[in-house]
């Protein structure tokens, strides 16, 4: 499945008890986990069902969640290899990164 989805940050749900930021996609769930400690949010996994493989998909939930960091004021830790090649993707979103962090 390569199709694109539209998205908008009003569609991300914070499931703040499972610690994901989560998405429908045809009905089925696509998550990006994380950890919240001291004001940084450490993004660990990205978990979507069989078949889902649209880049351009994930990109735009990145995105939205790196708008989320920045309305609640959070440092980002990408911990996961994806999300830290699509921080080294997008240098708009560098300054996001606590300091002493490198990507």
């Amino acid at each position: 499945m390569n199709e694109t989805f539209f998205l908008e940050k009003s569609q991300i749900k914070d499931n703040t008890f499972a610690r994901q930021f989560e998405i429908l996609i045809e009905g089925k769930l696509v998550a990006i986990e994380y950890s919240l400690q001291e004001k940084k949010l450490f993004l660990t996994k990205i978990t979507s069902f069989e078949g889902f493989d649209c880049e351009e998909t994930i990109d735009t939930f990145l995105k939205n969640i790196m708008e989320i960091a920045y309305e609640r004021k959070l440092k980002v830790v990408p911990t996961f290899p994806k999300i830290a090649a699509f921080m080294r993707k997008n240098s708009t979103f560098k300054d996001l990164l606590p300091p002493g962090i490198k990507i």
